[in-house]
């Protein structure tokens, strides 16, 4: 039996075209390592991200802010509209949030409004694009209807050291006597 697929009235071209690709067919394709986000190599992350609709992409992102971005794509897409869509793909960018919603505020503030506080992530770039770039993609994930304010929000860590130091000192005692 011959394994193409070629009618019985195909052309020499064509089956010569069928002959010489024969060998293509016995690549070794890894379909499993391409279509995972943690073992995709890096140069192919943007294809990846473009067969998950990914929104936006940019070739200055660290690439762990990629691979989450690929990981988190089909469940953000899947909640798109939803205040927790908004805090899955902030958190995608390596980032955290506090969201409020309008009737989460005293006193109740004007309906189908929310606050995002944003704390950028440490490992991630603090520049204005890629903060731009957070802003776009909550523009794009929140519910149509909605307005939100911004605000960036600082985070610092630090540590207490508790330091020690020994110094040896001799006391003597001197006895004095009186002269007479």
């Amino acid at each position: 039996m011959s394994d193409n697929l070629l009618p019985p009235n195909a052309t020499v071209l064509e089956r010569a075209l069928a002959q010489a690709s024969a060998p293509l067919g016995e690549l070794p394709v890894p379909l499993r390592e391409l279509w995972n986000p943690d073992t995709c190599p890096e140069h192919l992350l943007p294809w990846l991200a473009w067969s998950l609709s990914l929104d936006s992409w940019q070739p200055y992102w660290p690439e762990a802010i990629k691979r989450e971005r690929i990981r988190q794509a089909v469940e953000i897409a899947r909640r798109k509209g939803t205040a927790k869509s908004v805090r899955d793909v902030v958190s995608s960018f390596g980032s955290s949030l506090a969201l409020r919603e309008w009737w989460q505020t005293m006193p109740k503030g004007t309906p189908h409004t929310f606050e995002v506080v944003l704390t950028l992530g440490a490992g991630v770039p603090n520049t204005a694009a890629y903060q731009q770039d957070i802003i776009g993609e909550i523009e794009r994930t929140k519910p149509v209807r909605s307005h939100f304010t911004f605000t960036l929000g600082l985070s610092a860590t630090g540590g207490l050291g508790l330091q020690g130091v020994a110094r040896p000192i001799v006391y003597r005692r001197i006895q004095a006597v009186e002269a007479p």
